[in-house]
């Protein structure tokens, strides 16, 4: 059974890797850490620009909770642009540290740590960082993070970036639950982009976890996102699919 889900999870992100960018494939992060859990975890998006062309990413990953306050886990990241083939774009390195116990506080939080190391290697090193927050009110599931993202040793070394992501999740049942998540990047941390030039986007998603044995499950979320402001594509797909064992 386990071997089957595998290679099932494999043979997707084959098939799929095409239907999906490092942006539009981005998910949003909870502060919440599974010790001793194991994860094969497939991501993709595809976003449409202004001018009609289209731009895709994937990344499949191996994740592990192997403190109870600390999940690491690695990806090998892919992505196309328009009708050009897919191509390995980077290994990435993503660390997730729950800094409260579930509960213990009316906010949940978490801290993330990513390390990219694209194919491109004047493109030096990618590192992505900041604080994530989490509470809840009966059913609703209320998420936010302030990301930061800067390359270092690169050709040529930009700012450091900043961005957010929320989301608001109703949790109606397991295996199905639905909400509103959205991303925005808005440009140096301390001297922002002008409006027109900031990426925002947000959209409904589905959410759900179907167990598939004991302590084995798939879970998984799709969005659909829509442009809010002048430097956004059009429309994003984004999807993600989970077996945890």
């Amino acid at each position: 059974m386990k071997r089957g889900i595998i290679f099932a999870v494999g043979a997707a992100a084959l098939t799929l890797s095409r239907l999906c960018v490092a942006g539009p494939s981005e998910y949003v992060y909870t502060p919440t850490v599974e010790y001793g859990e194991r994860e094969i975890d497939f991501k993709a998006g595809r976003a449409n620009t202004h001018d009609a062309d289209q731009s895709s990413a994937a990344s499949l990953g191996f994740g592990y909770g192997a403190k109870p306050h600390w999940f690491t886990e690695f990806y090998a990241k892919y992505e196309s642009q328009g009708s050009g083939p897919t191509h390995f774009d980077a290994w990435e390195w993503e660390n997730k540290f729950q800094l409260t116990d579930t509960g213990e506080y009316p906010v949940d939080a978490g801290f993330v740590v990513e390390l990219e190391r694209p194919q491109d290697h004047s493109e030096g090193y990618e590192v992505r960082f900041g604080p994530l927050f989490q509470t809840e009110f009966g059913k609703v599931q209320l998420n936010g993070n302030l990301l930061f993202e800067r390359h270092y040793r690169a050709a040529a070394n930009g700012p450091m970036e900043f961005g957010y992501q929320w989301q608001a999740k109703y949790r109606w049942k397991e295996a199905f639950e639905f909400g509103l998540p959205g991303f925005g990047d808005v440009g140096p941390w301390d001297s922002w982009d002008p409006a027109d030039e900031q990426s925002h986007r947000f959209g409904p998603a589905v959410f759900g976890k179907i167990p598939v044995g004991i302590h084995k499950a798939i879970r998984y979320n799709a969005a659909l996102l829509i442009k809010t402001s002048s430097g956004a594509p059009n429309n994003t797909f984004r999807m993600q699919v989970e077996y945890e064992f």
